[in-house]
């Protein structure tokens, strides 16, 4: 099997597998316990925690444990409404279906929402976002990079313009996070998400920083897990997962803006000299250095992703969230691909793991398997 389709999963590292054993069999106290037993686990969470905040460039009492970044998205817009009384928000078309289907829902309930145009690059005027602020935003919640093209937003540029009219900045770092540098506290974002197994953590366990002195209302309410912000008996097994994955992360930042981003574009020019026609969505933006999604007129992306598997080859049509969806990406409508081409295009996304013969093979492979499926 090659996969590539690293931005809907991950393998767990086999390091953070190593890290996470003793929290699933010998160390399981709970860490609210007052004994040595149950504080061992308490200090394995805390080693976490300057784990994630490392990466992030945050500090450790901003980190919150979540259980996935889509819990993050929902927690950090439904704080920043409860918190300023607001009823307005900002996002833009091309968000992942966390933000999107929440700023749906609150839109049917009367709250307003301003939905941001991307260009034909999948890129975001920084201007738009200004000009959308009214004295009744609450927050405004732009994606890092996006999960199907790759593309990335001027982040720091838009948190600043938004902390200058006094507006809370939330952004889903869920694609960004270990494959490109950033810093948190770079520019006043009031809340970042991340996801455990994009990174080769488990499923199940994620992260929202949130800046401190930043006013936060908790969706779930209970113990006083996390400081009060989130609580529920933490996962704790995977919470060291996502703090080793973290480390690790930070050590192959290089690898991945040089080596993986070679892998990458060599897909790329390969694909392209040996399939005329073939279009990259995104080209022309700054992207993620392990994404691409392209574009094959007249193919139909069902067909050609069954014969990909059918060779032993893992890609997809897009989010691993709407797969199951017949109707083509939101994303690639927003940025003006027609229907018909929308329907023709496929995401292949890499990580550490992925190696040149790998490469190599889907290059040789693909001409054959995409003239079986036309």
């Amino acid at each position: 099997m090659i996969y590539l389709d690293n931005n809907a999963t991950t393998a767990i590292d086999p390091i953070v597998l190593e890290a996470m054993l003793p929290f699933l069999t010998e160390h399981y106290g709970n860490p609210s316990s007052s004994y040595t037993f149950g504080r061992r686990a308490a200090a394995a969470i805390d080693t976490a925690r300057d784990q994630v905040a490392a990466l992030l460039g945050a500090e450790p009492r901003e980190i919150i444990f979540t259980s996935c970044g889509t819990e993050s998205d929902n927690a950090a817009i439904a704080s920043a409404l409860a918190t300023t009384g607001h009823r307005h928000l900002i996002t833009s078309t091309v968000e992942h279906s966390a933000v999107k289907n929440q700023a749906d829902n609150f839109e049917r309930q009367g709250y307003g929402v301003t939905w941001l145009p991307v260009n034909l690059d999948g890129t975001l005027d920084p201007a738009s976002v200004v000009e959308a602020i009214r004295p009744d935003t609450a927050i405004v919640s732009l994606m890092w990079a996006n999960n199907e093209t790759g593309v990335i937003f001027p982040i720091e540029e838009i948190a600043n313009l938004c902390a200058d009219r006094g507006v809370l900045f939330h952004t889903d770092a869920v694609q960004a996070v270990g494959k490109v540098p950033l810093q948190f506290n770079n520019a006043p974002i009031h809340f970042l998400a991340l996801s455990g197994h994009k990174l080769h953590a488990p499923k199940g366990v994620g992260a929202l920083a949130v800046r401190r002195r930043t006013k936060f209302s908790p969706m779930l309410l209970g113990g006083s897990q996390e400081r009060g912000k989130r609580s529920g008996t933490e996962n704790v097994a995977s919470i060291v997962g996502l703090g080793r994955a973290c480390e690790l992360a930070q050590e192959r930042i290089v690898d991945e803006n040089t080596r993986v981003r070679a892998l990458r574009d060599k897909l790329e020019a390969g694909i392209l000299a040996r399939v005329p026609g073939t279009r990259i969505n995104g080209a022309n933006a700054p992207r993620l250095p392990n994404t691409t999604s392209l574009t094959f007129p007249g193919v139909d992306a069902s067909s050609l992703l069954a014969q990909l598997d059918h060779a032993g080859v893992c890609a997809s049509a897009g989010s691993a969230c709407t797969s199951g969806a017949i109707a083509p990406s939101h994303v690639l409508k927003a940025m003006g691909v027609r229907d018909a081409d929308a329907l023709a295009s496929i995401r292949f996304s890499l990580a550490c793991t992925n190696t040149e013969a790998e490469i190599d093979s889907v290059i040789q492979l693909f001409p054959t398997i995409l003239e079986g499926t036309r």
